[in-house]
């Protein structure tokens, strides 16, 4: 394989190989410090990251405000306090080794003050800030401000021109790079477009080549490209090495760097990555932010499809086919099916899902009563974690909603990465994951369930392996 050749990432000579953000503690401090000591560029994640008290020890995230407001500053001063502790530990883990970058998504609660407190309490430890899930326009001015270079996520160049053109060309010195990541093979939140086909993944070199050249065009043409989503063995990459058609480029890991011994994620999480098989991780539009997004197709996931199989349209009043009364809730308040949602309906209702609820689309899906419950108690319980959620309907406007009924289809998502990432089982949460997580089961460097370091990592990867 063609040799890595160092890049200027966030003002450092570097590797080339950069850790992926993961969100709610699954990139942290310990991590990113690792893989910064290595050489390369490690990424803690900035949303709602752990914190510590004087003992070392983890502070509970708990809520104690009546209201969603009063929880959503709680959660903003959390995300400050853990995003200003993980800094700490990654700067002292990286020894002033590579580069040490926060992750934050602009879709989240408050992230813009986040941003701005964690910059602030923890000046001269971080060296960039990537950000995706949205459009970041105002971190420019933000990273600017506080002399840190900014690195935009996006899956397409019509993306990146949007963001220059509204507000990166004002602020075009620390812009450090910028992240394509694939939104048909990476993990987490992706950014599939209205246009573009959730099933028919697209080959990334032409879509990054458009990116190069549009870069290109705005004096872009030395500014590094990182590759997410995707990235396994850098030998089936390397015709993207030297490659005057891509300019500088880093390849970023984020599904590998969970299974390492830095990594925070339990030993029943690491267990289950080694024995996935292809197809396991599943490309499926219930994140409460609207996104697609890829996560492990597990009993978790299997619900939330049920949820919308359970699912029949209704009017309030007899309309065309929907003549047929159906009661729904405790005074048995008629709505209309089809004759054959009726049946149908009765059919799951037999089966014990027992309780309709109705979604913003005016359909209704039939749950246990035991889910309703739950969904019921984790909308009452919103903490605002998202800037708008279409499952409680909160949203960090002077009304606090947005305008829409909850979805009893999507799922409280600060819950379950709170649950999964402090040891709740598995199974029974949201466990993102790229495409190629199947990869870990097959490929000999995790022979006989070897758990590598994060420096056995790197090394391997600068093999092309």
């Amino acid at each position: 394989m063609k040799p890595l050749k160092s890049l200027i990432i966030s003002g450092r000579e570097v590797l080339p190989l950069v850790e992926g953000g993961k969100g709610i503690a699954i990139s942290n401090g310990e991590s990113s410090g690792a893989w910064a000591a290595t050489g390369g560029v490690g990424t803690f994640s900035g949303v709602n990251a752990d914190s510590f008290d004087e003992n070392g020890d983890l502070i509970p995230v708990v809520y104690k405000g009546r209201t969603r407001r009063e929880r959503h500053e709680e959660l903003v001063a959390y995300a400050i306090q853990g995003g200003i502790a993980q800094a700490q530990v990654a700067h002292e883990m990286a020894g002033g080794q590579g580069r040490i970058h926060m992750n934050i998504l602009w879709e989240m609660g408050g992230s813009e003050r986040v941003l701005k407190g964690v910059l602030e309490g923890a000046k001269g430890l971080i060296h960039g800030v990537t950000c995706g899930a949205g459009m970041p326009y105002r971190m420019a001015e933000i990273c600017t401000k506080f002399g840190v270079y900014y690195y935009p996520i996006v899956s397409s160049a019509l993306a990146f021109r949007a963001l220059w053109k509204r507000a990166y060309h004002k602020f075009s010195d620390w812009l450090g790079g910028v992240v394509y990541e694939d939104p048909w093979r990476a993990g987490g939140h992706n950014g599939l477009s209205n246009v573009e086909d959730p099933l028919l993944p697209e080959e990334p070199m032409p879509r990054v080549v458009e990116l190069r050249k549009m870069m290109t065009e705005y004096g872009l043409d030395e500014t590094p490209i990182f590759m997410a989503g995707g990235v396994w063995y850098l030998r089936e990459w390397e015709d993207w090495i030297d490659n005057s058609d891509l300019g500088p480029i880093a390849f970023q890991f984020g599904t590998r760097p969970l299974l390492t011994k830095e990594s925070p994620i339990s030993d029943e999480w690491k267990a289950k990555l080694l024995n996935l098989k292809e197809g396991d991780v599943f490309l499926n539009k219930f994140s409460p932010t609207g996104f697609y997004s890829s996560a492990v197709d597990n009993p978790f996931l299997e619900e939330l499809k049920q949820r919308s199989k359970h699912q029949v349209a209704y009017s309030t009043q007899p309309v065309g086919e929907h003549d047929t009364p159906f009661p729904v809730g405790a005074r048995g308040r008629k709505v209309y099916l089809t004759e054959s949602d009726k049946v149908r309906a009765e059919s799951w209702v037999a089966d014990g899902f027992t309780e309709p609820l109705r979604t913003p689309d005016s359909t209704l899906i039939f749950v246990a009563p035991e889910r309703a419950q739950q969904i019921r108690r984790d909308q009452i319980e919103c903490m605002g974690c998202l800037s708008a959620c279409h499952f409680s309907n909160w949203a960090q406007n002077e009304a606090g909603t947005t305008g829409r009924k909850a979805d009893p289809r999507s799922f409280c998502i600060q819950k379950t990465l709170q649950a999964i990432s402090h040891g709740g089982a598995v199974d029974e949460q949201l466990m993102f994951a790229g495409h190629n997580a199947y990869r870990f089961k097959d490929d000999p460097f995790y022979a006989n369930r070897f758990v590598p370091s994060v420096r056995e990592l790197v090394d391997r990867l600068q093999t092309g392996d």
